[in-house]
């Protein structure tokens, strides 16, 4: 049971006049998360990068963390990571 950690950056953006969670797109590294998440925020109401840690072997979350977030993001973004 291994724990296979991986970068990503969650975009935001507007549908129906409700912020939303966008694409994602992984990132090699923790600064290349942070980098993409603020260069991408000029382009999306609001991004956020994590950092995601899980069984390699059955996918169970083991955490997630923002590392950043960018512009706009959901009141309820944080809460919604760890299940509410």
């Amino acid at each position: 049971m291994g724990m296979k950690t991986t970068f990503l950056v969650q975009t935001f953006v507007i549908k129906r006049k409700r912020l939303g969670p966008g694409e994602r797109q992984l990132a090699p590294t923790e600064s290349g998360a942070l980098k993409r998440a603020e260069a991408m925020a000029g382009r999306n109401p609001g991004t956020a990068a994590l950092r995601i840690v899980a069984d390699d072997e059955t996918g169970e979350l083991e955490s997630a963390t923002i590392l950043g977030q960018f512009g706009e993001v959901p009141d309820d973004f944080a809460e919604g990571l760890t299940g509410g």
